[in-house]
């Protein structure tokens, strides 16, 4: 059983990969001065770039969990994700209100993806 982690760190990796599937940690954005589009944006980008590094892409999303701190931001958030996400590749996800834990994120993903 071969596990590979990429940006390991003392307390989490970003990234595992096992049997083919990729495992991204939740990613939030740096700039938290940043309205939910700008969020959503950044997070979107952090998932394409560990995505491209481990071997696969955003076609390969097999599930999405998305946390937002404010269910107000939703279409928002949607408006971003709509303009990313492959046309006809648009994976199983969940969208659920938490509070995040730095209170200046608004947005929080999650992706699980095969590799390409």
């Amino acid at each position: 059983m071969e596990i590979t982690r990429l940006h390991v760190g003392k307390r989490l990796s970003e990234v595992a990969i096992h049997n083919a599937t990729v495992y991204l940690a939740g990613q939030i954005a740096d700039d938290t001065t940043a309205d939910i589009g700008g969020q959503t944006r950044e997070v979107l980008a952090h998932v394409d770039r560990l995505l491209a590094e481990a071997g696969s892409d955003k076609s390969c999303i097999l599930m999405c969990q998305i946390y937002i701190a404010d269910m107000a931001d939703f279409p928002g958030m949607n408006d971003v994700w709509d303009e990313w996400v492959p046309s006809g590749h648009t994976p199983p996800r969940a969208t659920v209100e938490a509070k995040l834990a730095n209170p200046a994120c608004l947005v929080e993903i999650v992706v699980t993806a095969a590799l390409r």
